[in-house]
C-alpha cells in the first residue's frame, strides 16, 4: 500500500479533487434549475448533457492521445472543464448549461482514458490491484465529499460554481507536476454489437437499462429533491447515500459472484433495486425512507454493472474480453443518454415519484430478462468462470480493461500454485 501511494499519490490526490469538483456541480445545477425555475423537462435535457458528451469523449479521446500525447490532452481537457463550470452562473439558460454539460462530460471521458493509463503505469503486477481499489475509493469520497461542500454557502450565488472550478483547476497541479514518465497508450476497437448481444444477450440488454438507472441517480436525483422539496443538506445526504451504498456493498457481491451462477445474483441484484425504488416512489415524503431507497439503489446498481461485464466474459476468450467490455460500456452510454430525458418525463406526468418508478421499471425489466435467459441455457461452471472485476459506472475503458488484465493474471498465478 505505501508503495502504491509513494508512486500515485498525487494522480489519486488529483482524481479524488476533480470528483469532488464533478459531484458538486452535478447536484449544484439540480438545485440551482429549480431556484432559476426552469422546468424538469429542460433539467434533464440539461443532465443528459454530460452523457452524450460522455459517450462521445469515450470514443474520440484515444485519437486526441495519439495525436497529441497525454500531457496536452490532459492540461487542455483540465482548462475546458475549468472554465465551462464557470458558464453556468454567467448564463443561466437550460441550452447553454446543457452545451456547458457536453462539453464537460466530453472533457471527463478524455481525463479518465489518461489518468488511468497513468495509473496503470505506475504500479506493477504486484501492486495493481491495490492501486485500482484505491483509485475507485478516492472517487467514491471525492463524489460524497462533493455533497458537503454543498452546505458552505448560497446555491443562489456564484460561490458555489467557483469553488469547483478552482478544485478542478488545482487537481491537475500534483498530477502535471509530478515526475511521472509519459505511459503508451493502445486502445481496442469494440466488439461488434450484433456478435457481443449473440455472446451473451443479458450482458447488453442489462448494460443497456442499467445506464437508464445511472443516469436517473447521478443525473437527476438532485432534481428530484429539489421538485420533492427537500432541503439542501436534506439533498446533499440523498446524493451521498447512493454512494455510500455502492461503496459498502460492492466488494462483498463481488465475493459473493465468484461463488454461484451470476444470472441469480444479477436477478437477486435487480429485484432488490427495484424494491428500493419502490420504497422511495411509495414514501417520497419520507426522508428517512428515501435515504433507505437511495442506499438500496446505489448499493445494488453499481455492483450490477461489474456484474454484467464478469458474466459476459463467462462466454468469451481472454483474448476478447477487452473488445467486449468497450462495447458493453458503449451499450450503457446508449442508455445513459435517454436516461434523464425519460426521467424527466416520468417527472412530469407522476411528479417527484416518477424518478423512482422510472428506476423500478428499468430493475424490473432486468429481473424479468434474467430469469428468461436462465430458460434460454445452462449457466457455466463456476469453476469455469472470470473473476468479478470491481469498477466504477464512471470507469472508462481503460480502467476495466486494466482491472481485467490483473485479474486474469491473479487467476493464473492462483492456477499455478494449486498445480506446484
Amino acid at each position: 500500500m505505501i508503495r502504491v501511494l509513494s508512486s500515485a499519490w498525487a494522480l489519486l490526490l488529483g482524481m479524488m479533487l476533480l470528483q469532488v469538483g464533478n459531484g458538486m456541480q452535478s447536484t449544484l445545477l439540480g438545485i440551482r434549475g429549480e431556484i432559476e425555475g426552469f422546468s424538469t423537462f429542460e433539467m434533464s435535457l440539461v443532465m443528459s448533457g454530460y452523457f452524450v458528451g460522455f459517450l462521445f469523449g469515450s470514443r474520440q479521446a484515444p485519437e486526441m492521445i495519439r495525436r497529441v500525447g497525454h500531457v496536452r490532452v490532459f492540461a487542455a481537457l483540465a482548462s475546458l472543464i475549468s472554465a465551462a463550470m464557470l458558464v453556468y452562473p454567467t448564463f443561466t439558460d437550460p441550452w447553454v448549461w446543457g452545451a456547458s454539460r457536453i462539453v464537460i462530460g466530453f472533457c471527463f471521458s478524455g481525463v479518465y482514458v489518461v489518468a488511468e493509463s497513468w495509473l496503470n503505469n505506475a504500479a506493477d503486477n504486484e501492486n495493481r490491484g491495490k492501486a485500482l481499489s484505491l483509485y475507485m475509493i478516492m472517487q467514491m469520497v471525492g463524489i460524497v465529499s462533493a455533497q458537503a461542500l454543498m452546505l458552505t454557502a448560497d446555491p443562489s450565488g456564484f460561490v458555489l460554481f467557483i469553488i469547483p472550478s478552482v478544485l478542478v483547476s488545482l487537481a491537475f497541479a500534483p498530477i502535471l507536476l509530478s515526475i511521472s514518465p509519459t505511459p503508451a497508450y493502445g486502445s481496442t476497437k469494440p466488439m461488434n454489437l450484433r456478435e457481443l448481444f449473440n455472446v451473451s444477450p443479458l450482458g447488453c440488454v442489462g448494460m443497456f437499462l442499467l445506464g437508464g438507472v445511472f443516469a436517473a441517480q447521478f443525473g437527476m436525483a438532485p432534481v428530484f429533491g429539489a421538485e420533492a422539496g427537500l432541503s439542501i443538506p436534506q439533498i446533499s445526504f440523498l446524493v451521498s447515500m447512493f454512494f455510500i451504498g455502492a461503496l459498502i456493498l460492492q466488494y462483498p457481491i463481488g465475493w459473493i459472484s465468484d461463488r454461484m451462477d451470476r444470472r441469480v445474483l444479477i436477478l437477486i441484484c435487480a429485484a432488490i433495486c427495484a424494491l428500493g425504488a419502490l420504497i422511495g416512489a411509495l414514501f417520497t415524503a419520507n426522508f428517512t425512507m428515501l435515504l433507505v431507497a437511495a442506499f438500496l439503489i446505489g448499493g445494488m446498481s453499481n455492483p450490477l454493472y461489474s456484474l454484467l461485464i464478469a458474466y459476459t466474459n463467462d462466454f468469451l476468450e481472454h483474448d476478447d474480453m477487452a473488445s467486449a467490455s468497450g462495447g458493453l460500456l458503449f451499450i450503457n452510454g446508449l442508455g445513459a443518454v435517454a436516461g434523464p430525458v425519460i426521467t424527466g418525463w416520468m417527472m412530469g406526468v407522476f411528479g417527484p415519484r416518477g424518478f423512482f418508478i422510472l428506476i423500478a421499471v428499468l430493475t424490473i425489466s432486468m429481473v424479468a430478462y434474467a430469469a428468461y435467459r436462465m430458460t434460454q441455457r445452462k449457466a457455466p461452471a463456476v469453476a469455469d468462470t472470470e473473476s468479478f472485476t470491481a469498477v466504477m459506472p464512471s470507469a472508462s475503458p481503460m480502467a476495466v480493461t486494466l482491472a481485467q488484465e490483473y485479474d486474469y493474471e491473479v487467476a493464473q498465478e492462483d492456477a499455478d500454485e494449486r498445480k506446484v
